[in-house]
């Protein structure tokens, strides 16, 4: 299969976008973006495309410029490095990582009993015969919570699980009997939707 004929690079040092890719059957290395994640956007799609470019492209660069272990592959290998962001976004209001448990106990408070949408960017950066081809694209999904006590969100932030997540929660951790309804990628919430990303590399390499 044409897939099998790329080494593949992610962006990112996500354990949940780690284990997507694992459970998809794809063997990649793990060359984490230091890119400032800064960004002119305003619309969650869009910030969501820019960010995840920005950690390609990122990772790209210093490929380029024999800045890490696999720079010399750059050269002779067909590569893909994938780039990917979340955002959680709430009446236009966009919730990233709570900055400590008061800020993640306002934000839970205020998706209790509401929708909202969860946003994830994907960028491909594919090197193939020395030439790149950039492929970005994002899927949203609609998340809707049940009614939270004060006691379960405190008990919640409790664990930790939610300091280093967007919008203060992980879909797939102790959070989940909170979660009345999804409508769309239930992996896209997690932090990759790895089925579309699988259906992008299909038509795109």
């Amino acid at each position: 299969m044409k897939l099998d004929n790329y080494k593949y690079i992610l962006a990112s040092k996500s354990p949940r976008r780690k284990e997507l890719l694992t459970q998809a059957g794809i063997d990649f290395i793990c060359i984490p973006s230091t890119d400032d994640e800064s960004h002119t956007e305003e619309k969650p799609y869009k910030i969501v495309k820019a960010l995840a470019q920005g950690k390609a492209k990122n990772v790209y660069e210093r490929l380029s410029d024999h800045q890490t272990d696999m720079s010399a592959d750059i050269e002779n290998d067909n590569i893909v490095i994938i780039g990917a962001d979340t955002i959680v976004c709430y009446q236009d209001e966009i919730l990233g990582k709570p900055a400590d448990e008061a800020d993640a106990f306002a934000m839970l408070s205020m998706l209790s009993d509401r929708k909202h949408e969860v946003y994830t960017g994907v960028s491909l950066y594919i090197i193939k015969d020395r030439k790149l081809k950039i492929h970005t694209f994002y899927e949203k999904t609609d998340v809707t919570f049940y009614d939270i006590t004060r006691e379960d969100i405190k008990s919640y932030i409790e664990t930790g699980d939610p300091m280093d997540k967007a919008g203060a929660y992980g879909i797939q951790g102790p959070f989940a009997i909170h979660i009345k309804k999804i409508s769309g990628d239930y992996n896209n919430v997690v932090g990759l939707p790895i089925a579309r990303l699988y259906q992008e590399l299909l038509k795109t390499l």
